[in-house]
């Protein structure tokens, strides 16, 4: 019996070897013959490995498709998709040559486009990821590294007019160290950012002429010396304005000096002249990536509802609303499991999505694996509008006109390069603001008060290091809009409000909290500099308002970076710290929304992020937490917050590679129930916009694996279940004015006698910082 189906096997792979053959030509199809399989079945791929992904006993089998809308398949193939190797035309023109993983381009593969264009290189769940090369149609060509379809790593890229770069990119533009060679002999060595040269440098003129200095969007700005091939050189600070150039000629040679010459020679014309043929060669404009081109339903000839409409897959398998996709040989697995494989990254499975599984969508509670989670509900805008009538509507308006009086008066120049009596806690600024106006406030509606700012030359350097402009500073603040005030105060005592387009966050403080920013602001001030993917919260202002007459009321508050200012829903929120006692929500589940900020022991997921991210990421904790320690900072916590890409009308998640089946959503959905609208990441991809406003923990596309919580012995732990979701992800470490005082001391030791002293949040800054790397190094993980 083996041996008959063994011969049929091999007379179907040979007829299908022939019909490729006689289509597309003997080199296009050098992978689709007898070698996809081993003595037992299973997968053979280039290197020769067998990868039989775990347990599953996947037989492919070799097939030719010609699809409803004039698309090709040859290749191998299992139950409803591409698996194993096979070609994939396009009506379109495009083509797939590869290895397929459950329908996604996973392995090396290449691609190539109707224009001419080529990859060839690695592929991750259907995105140009790895390393890999791309031939333009005019010629130009990348090869290096790729993360998403963008270039990202080590690379060169060699353009059509002959120029060409040898060096480090990100994000699809020049970021870091590298050459750039252009075809008239110039070359620059040195720093770039964001697509331009910016930082030290060295460029190198076919004539010998060199200059080497610091540069700022492409142009020498700052110190640097510019040397004549003669050895005769200027140095000096270097500035487009003709008005801030200060430098002089030097010779080492003065009997070769012309004076004359280099007297009238105008170091603008290194600007004017020089500069104009040393443009970049922009990047080149890839139109439609392979993660973007769909894959037609494969339609069974039984059981078929004709009033549904037929669904396409991407490349990196995704399903399209308009239909659910069927095998040609029958109906789904009822498996429904979505597994992952660790050395072929995403696992597009969507096994148990035949129609008759649609029971099995249905809401379960969360933590069950295999069982779909739900959107949140989301409520309205948060925060009570401070109008007239409310108590603190007065608090609002002093604060407001304290502000406009800090940021607004004038003030010269701010430099970054700051004095240390600038930190002094004694640098502060009183203001009276009395009702009827003085000469330098104006007259107001509120009871007199007294307006304190704290160290004003730091936080305007601040302000300038995060890029905070102080026009648009003081409208979000200080605009006709009014604050919004958190419906209710943390453990604190504090109350936060928020400006009325989210950006910035203000925080009532105590008086410790306040000398504990005080007395670490030097090295905050050193850190954030230092460090530009920093994660601790960002302070833009330390106020004080003083209420005159018989109350004599004082108001400490800061004024800091709003972590979820962004237009995505936020529909999961997390403080986590890495202790466990009363670190869960007191809410019960049904009263759960998107606002409920969740604690360690509700945590159900592990955060994946793409390699190179998880390597700063790991980074910039190991710098944060080394310097809350070394600033004797404790009770710290990272926030994170989650916008689920994908759901269906029922509200239901949807999985990465998988989606509700058509008739399951419209049949559970009522009205009024949340619905998430998709954001093609593939669209973001090719605006630089969109790049531009990615950065560590801020809208950052991810992953999470959905976990559940299980007994160790007498430790909980979280068990992934294999269940992934397209998330974005925002994330930063907050409170972090909390220094290991006598009152932290205190609640310490009367915990420790009680409960484990581990478990405690109260504990030395030292065992603090431990205890959070170790708990966030175990919930993050690199997305595989």
């Amino acid at each position: 019996m083996a041996k008959a189906w063994e011969a049929t096997l091999r007379k179907t792979q040979a007829a299908a070897k022939k019909r490729a053959h006689s289509i597309f030509g003997s080199t296009s199809m050098a992978h689709v013959h007898e070698d996809f399989f081993d003595d037992h079945g299973h997968i053979i791929f280039d290197d020769g490995h067998n990868k039989n992904h775990g347990s599953e006993n996947i037989e492919p089998v070799p097939v030719e498709k010609f699809l409803p809308n004039g698309d090709y398949y040859v290749g191998q193939w299992f139950e409803y998709c591409p698996h194993g190797h096979g070609k994939y035309l396009w009506t379109d023109g495009c083509i797939y040559v590869g290895e397929w993983f459950r329908g996604q381009a996973i392995g090396k593969g290449r691609f190539s486009w109707p224009s001419g264009a080529i990859y060839e290189g690695e592929f991750k769940s259907g995105y140009m990821d790895g390393k890999g090369t791309y031939t333009g149609p005019e010629g130009e060509a990348y090869k290096g590294f790729w993360v998403m379809n963008m270039k990202h790593g080590y690379g060169v890229m060699t353009y059509e007019n002959g120029d060409f770069y040898d060096g480090e990119w990100r994000h699809g533009v020049q970021e870091g160290q590298g050459k750039y060679q252009w075809s008239n002999g110039t070359c620059f060595v040195g720093e770039w950012k964001n697509g331009v040269i910016s930082g030290p440098g060295v460029m190198i003129w076919a004539n010998g002429n060199c200059f080497e200095g610091n540069w700022v969007d492409s142009l020498p700005t700052g110190d640097g010396i510019y040397k004549w091939d003669n050895g005769c050189y200027y140095e000096g600070y270097w500035s487009r304005d003709p008005k801030e150039m200060l430098g002089t000629y030097h010779c080492l040679e003065p009997e070769l000096l012309d004076q004359e010459a280099y007297e009238n020679w105008d170091p603008q014309e290194l600007y004017n002249d020089i500069l104009s043929g040393c443009k970049v060669c922009a990047t080149e404009k890839i139109t439609v990536f392979p993660s973007q081109k769909k894959l037609a339903a494969w339609k069974s000839p039984k059981g078929t509802d004709p009033r549904s409409r037929p669904a396409r897959m991407s490349v990196d398998s995704r399903i399209t609303p308009g239909g659910h996709m069927l095998e040609s040989e029958g109906s789904f697995s009822s498996d429904g499991s979505n597994r992952r494989n660790s050395n072929s990254g995403k696992d597009g499975d969507l096994d148990g999505l035949s129609l008759e599984n649609c029971t099995s969508f249905k809401m379960a509670p969360p933590g069950t694996p295999g069982k779909p989670l739900r959107i949140p509900k989301v409520g309205k805008k948060q925060g009570e509008i401070i109008t007239r009538g409310h108590k603190n509507f007065e608090l609002m308006l002093n604060l407001q006109l304290g502000i406009r009086h800090a940021v607004g008066r004038p003030a010269p120049p701010t430099s970054l390069d700051l004095k240390s009596s600038a930190f002094d806690p004694k640098e502060k600024v009183w203001t009276k603001f009395p009702s009827e106006g003085s000469k330098y406030t104006p007259p107001h509606s509120s009871c007199e008060f007294k307006w304190k700012d704290y160290c004003p030359l730091v936080f305007r350097a601040l302000r300038k290091l995060f890029k905070v402009d102080a026009a648009d500073y003081m409208l979000s603040i200080c605009g006709n809009e009014a604050l919004r005030e958190l419906s209710s105060p943390g453990k604190s005592g504090s109350f936060f409000y928020l400006s009325s387009d989210d950006r910035y966050m203000i925080k009532t403080i105590k008086k410790t909290e306040a000398k504990v920013l005080l007395r670490m602001l030097s090295a905050y001030y050193n850190h954030v500099r230092a460090f530009e993917n920093t994660l601790v919260t960002k302070f833009f202002g330390l106020h004080c308002v003083k209420l005159t007459g018989t109350i004599q009321k004082k108001v400490r508050f800061i004024i800091m970076g709003n972590l979820f200012c962004t237009e995505h829903t936020i529909h999961r929120r997390f403080d986590l710290k890495g202790s466990s006692l009363g670190r869960s929500t007191d809410k019960p589940e049904e009263e759960l929304d998107a606002s409920t900020i969740l604690k360690d022991l509700d945590l159900n997921f592990i955060f994946r992020l793409q390699k190179s991210w998880f390597q700063d990421f790991c980074r910039q904790v190991d710098r944060d937490c080394e310097f809350l320690e070394q600033e004797r900072i404790m009770d710290y916590s990272l926030l994170v917050g989650l916008h689920f890409r994908e759901a269906s009308k029922a509200g239901d998640l949807i999985p990465s590679g998988s989606r509700t089946p058509i008739g399951c959503d419209e049949q559970e959905s009522e009205p009024g129930a949340p619905r998430l609208s998709k954001v093609d990441m593939d669209q973001l991809l090719i605006d630089p916009a969109w790049w531009a406003s990615v950065k560590l923990g801020i809208n950052m596309p991810a992953q999470v694996e959905r976990a559940v919580r299980k007994m160790d012995g007498e430790l909980q732990v979280l068990e992934p279940v294999g269940e992934y979701y397209d998330v974005v992800m925002f994330f930063g470490i907050i409170d972090i004015l909390q220094d290991y005082d006598i009152s932290k001391k205190l609640e310490h030791a009367y915990k420790a006698m009680q409960y484990d002293a581990t478990s405690i949040s109260a504990v030395d800054p030292k065992l603090y910082s431990k205890r959070f790397r170790d708990f966030i190094f175990k919930i993050f993980a690199e997305d595989a």
